[in-house]
């Protein structure tokens, strides 16, 4: 199992992109998926997994959020 947190696609060049995780961007290998500017992917060790909907995506981020919240409440 592994776990892939959802960003945002804001630069491609090969098979290296600029992906945007809620404001930080990092550089992120492309090479297993066929995803373009605008696009949201699954990113797991630095690698794009999967490309998703926007609105999978969004699902994601709020249950990470959610997960926060009750770690930070214990």
């Amino acid at each position: 199992m592994c776990v892939a947190i959802p960003g945002l696609v804001v630069e491609t060049d090969g098979i290296v992109g600029k992906v945007d995780f809620q404001g930080n961007i990092l550089n992120v290998n492309m090479a297993i998926v066929d995803a373009k500017i605008g696009d949201y992917v699954l990113v797991h060790a630095g690698c794009a997994i999967e490309v998703v909907s926007k609105s999978r995506a969004e699902e994601i981020a709020q249950i990470f959020a959610e997960l926060e919240s009750i770690y930070n409440e214990s």
